[in-house]
């Protein structure tokens, strides 16, 4: 079990990505879990360290799911 603690990312980050990827949108995430975006964009900046991969493209004012980010989601 250590190993796979180790390997998984945070349980918390796990749940901010999923309704970031719902809305594609790091505010209505934020204001969906009672975080403020900056946290919500901290708990993203995280998952995508822990896994090396990049999982949402930002273009503008949007988001959109990258390949691995969608696989995740």
């Amino acid at each position: 079990m250590p190993v796979l603690r180790r390997t998984l990312p945070p349980v918390n980050g796990l749940v901010v990505f999923e309704a970031a990827g719902r809305h594609l949108n790091f505010t209505r995430a934020s204001e969906e879990l009672a975080l403020t975006q900056s946290a919500v964009s901290h708990q993203i900046r995280q998952i995508e360290e822990h896994l090396g991969v990049t999982l949402f493209q930002r273009q503008g004012r949007g988001l959109k799911l990258t390949r691995e980010g969608d696989r995740l989601h």
